[in-house]
């Protein structure tokens, strides 16, 4: 007998050692396939209790995570925003997302790399995590390897806000080749064809199920022609592969094509305007720790409010913010003012006077309802984001209140 089969032989003889008569596989804690059943039902029912977990959504996919799709970005008609309450009491003074203690601040922040060529989005998460020495760093919405561009990285408690990003709008600039010559004429028409809903099938190397689905493509803008290169900006919705979207308009051309070079210019509310390097975060923290000099570092890291930026949002009275981080509904009096872009059933973002970020929101109303409301409940917390007990929770139940009468 071979090594390889007395390697095969020690396998077979420690899996039945691990296994019971049924074929079940025990430690000294019981049985692992019941815990971990126990642990998925146990996550199941504390996800509607406002952790940042999402719950209760109904989408197109099935999934709950897809109530977080958004193309707020593209809107072209601005917002405005309505005052309900122009003198609110504000119980903190000076407190704002930027004036938070630098240790604070890099914790619920924000940079925005610029990706090289090369490494994956996951090891651009790992490099700013090894940079900034700390515990968890996570990317909001991957890139291949040769794609560059925008990547957005969330560090450490604003983790909890990928969410908001991953699920929103993007913008491409990319060089369409073309396999051979067309006229410039037949490409701008095709191109505005691929414009709306459009059917893709994922290619055979991504990372989700392979199946037909449907993504908007907001716009294709021709920004040059040269030979058979095409170069064009796309803006789509999340989850839209544009290699596909390249390979399906060579072949509506009748000639074939490919994506020869893709840059990421938008995701969700960050652009280029916010991209910084590697290289640059490191000479940051170096001035930061050697220096003691944080300007540099609280330019490159923006607070986590700026992932929300995009959405349309409700800001709330400080005296409502503590009921609110333990999970309360949001009803009228406690606004202190929305925009006019809050729809029924769709995500809103709940602030404070300050700027900082309390909630992600389901509307129960929309903006136009909002100020005549009477009763009832104008939003219900999807994800709580602003800890228990950083403000005082000055609202009482009313049992709470019959006990102190």
């Amino acid at each position: 007998m071979n090594y390889s089969d007395d390697k095969t032989n020690f396998k077979r003889k420690r899996r039945n050692d691990q296994t019971g008569s049924t074929g079940r596989r025990f430690n000294n804690s019981g049985n692992a396939r019941f815990k971990r059943d126990f642990k998925r039902k146990r996550f199941s029912k504390s996800k509607s209790r406002g952790t940042g977990s999402d719950f209760d959504s109904e989408n197109k996919n099935g999934n709950e995570s897809e109530f977080y799709r958004n193309d707020y970005f593209f809107e072209t008609k601005p917002s405005e925003t309505i005052v309900l309450d122009p003198n609110p009491k504000s119980i903190f003074k000076n407190r704002t997302p930027k004036t938070r203690p630098i240790d604070e601040y890099i914790k619920k922040g924000v940079v925005v790399i610029n990706k090289p060529s090369g490494p994956t989005s996951h090891e651009i998460a790992a490099y700013v995590k090894q940079i900034l020495n700390v515990n968890t760093a996570g990317h909001s919405g991957s890139l291949d390897p040769v794609v560059t561009g925008v990547q957005p990285v969330m560090i450490e408690y604003a983790t909890r806000a990928v969410g908001a990003i991953r699920l929103s709008g993007k913008e491409y600039i990319c060089i369409l080749r073309l396999h051979k010559p067309v006229p410039q004429s037949l490409i701008k028409k095709t191109l505005n064809e691929f414009t709306g809903s459009v059917y893709q099938m994922p290619p055979v190397t991504s990372a989700v199920k392979r199946r037909i689905r449907t993504r908007k493509v907001y716009y294709i803008n021709v920004i040059e022609i040269s030979g058979k290169d095409v170069l064009i900006q796309v803006g789509c919705e999340a989850g839209t592969y544009i290699r596909k979207l390249c390979h399906d308009i060579g072949l509506a051309l009748g000639v074939g094509a490919h994506m020869q070079e893709l840059i990421r210019s938008k995701a969700g509310p960050f652009d280029e305007t916010h991209m910084t390097t590697l290289q640059e975060l490191t000479d940051a923290v170096y001035f930061w720790k050697n220096e003691k000099d944080e300007s540099l570092i609280r330019k490159i890291i923006l607070p986590m409010e700026s992932a929300f930026s995009h959405l349309p949002k409700i800001t709330v009275k400080d005296s409502a913010v503590g009921a609110l981080s333990n999970g309360a509904f949001l009803a009228q009096p406690g606004i202190v003012s929305f925009t006019t872009n809050v729809e029924k059933n769709q995500l809103v973002a709940v602030f404070t006077q300050s700027g900082e970020i309390v909630s992600l929101s389901r509307s129960n109303v929309d903006s136009k309802d909002i100020e005549n409301l009477k009763s009832g409940i104008v939003a219900t917390p999807i994800a709580v984001y602003m800890k228990s007990g950083e403000y005082p929770n000055i609202w009482k139940s009313k049992s709470q209140k019959e006990n102190e009468n």
